[in-house]
């Protein structure tokens, strides 16, 4: 299948205040984000003309800057009306959506005091991440050897692109394995997540999630755990040894870009697209379009 690499594609991405050509969107090559990964960033989505938890994603694009000890120097307000504003002037109302932060080339070095943040929104149609024939029966997934850092090590709760690479890293690896995205583990030797979606088990009917002490706690994670306790799910947020994996019934990650996807494997266990995921992805595909 042919795609048109990002960078020769048409329509408008905002930076800094103003609406550019998408491809005269560009930074230079000597700014700090791109060698020292001084950036953060958001993936939203818009159905119907509504993005799903926007100010959510803006109120955590901002705690995200601040832990890198980047300010945005546009509110929470502004990019609200920016991203709405960017998704009209490609004329989307179904859309993903991406803000990102970075410091520029004011200064090159470890230090970056002397930066500016630099602030872009793009829009563009996506449809689902992972190919519609594997939603029904479910992903694959591989263990990754790299594991996610401890908190005192990453700032694990920033949506940070340096902690990233591992992710790449791992996805490649599984895919060469044959496996559709990654399973990793934290530095303790947890569950923690896939390599850009949020882990969730069932066992005896019971929902469980790892505590996100160590990666980001997402915001589609958090809607899920939500309507499982609307729905009167038994949920259980702890510690999941590898070891578990062969007593559970049913896997599912979550995610902004994954939405709810059933996991039919892991390594060489096997499950099937229960009920609980059913109910729930069900559940969430009716809030989203409302």
């Amino acid at each position: 299948m042919s795609v048109i690499p990002f960078d020769e594609r048409d329509g408008f991405i905002w930076i800094n205040g103003n609406m550019l050509e998408w491809r005269d969107a560009k930074i230079h090559v000597l700014s700090h984000g791109l060698h020292y990964a001084s950036s953060v960033f958001e993936g939203e989505r818009m159905y119907n003309g509504k993005i799903f938890k926007s100010r959510e994603h803006s109120e955590r694009f901002h705690k995200s800057a601040d832990i890198l000890g980047m300010r945005i120097p546009y509110s929470v307000d502004d990019l609200e009306e920016i991203k709405y504003e960017v998704c009209k002037k490609n004329n989307l109302d179904s859309a993903y959506i991406r803000p990102v932060a970075w410091r520029g080339g004011e200064q090159m070095g470890v230090s970056a005091k002397l930066t500016k943040t630099h602030v872009a929104v793009a829009a563009w149609s996506w449809g689902k991440y992972f190919d519609e024939e594997k939603m029904d029966k479910g992903i694959s997934l591989k263990t990754s050897l790299w594991r996610r850092p401890a908190a005192n090590t990453a700032p694990t709760q920033s949506k940070a692109a340096g902690l990233y690479m591992i992710c790449t890293m791992s996805k490649h690896a599984v895919e060469d394995a044959g496996f559709d995205d990654a399973l990793m583990l934290d530095y303790r030797g947890y569950i923690a997540e896939a390599s850009a979606a949020n882990f969730f088990a069932v066992k005896d009917g019971t929902l469980i999630t790892p505590t996100p002490d160590c990666f980001l706690n997402g915001i589609t994670r958090q809607t899920v755990i939500s309507l499982a306790k609307d729905m009167g799910i038994p949920f259980e947020e702890r510690h999941i040894k590898p070891e578990e994996l062969p007593d559970f019934q049913e896997i599912f990650v979550t995610g902004t870009a994954a939405e709810v996807t059933a996991v039919g494997q892991i390594d060489d266990h096997y499950y099937t697209v229960g009920p609980v995921t059913k109910k729930l992805r069900s559940a969430y595909e009716k809030l989203v379009l409302v």
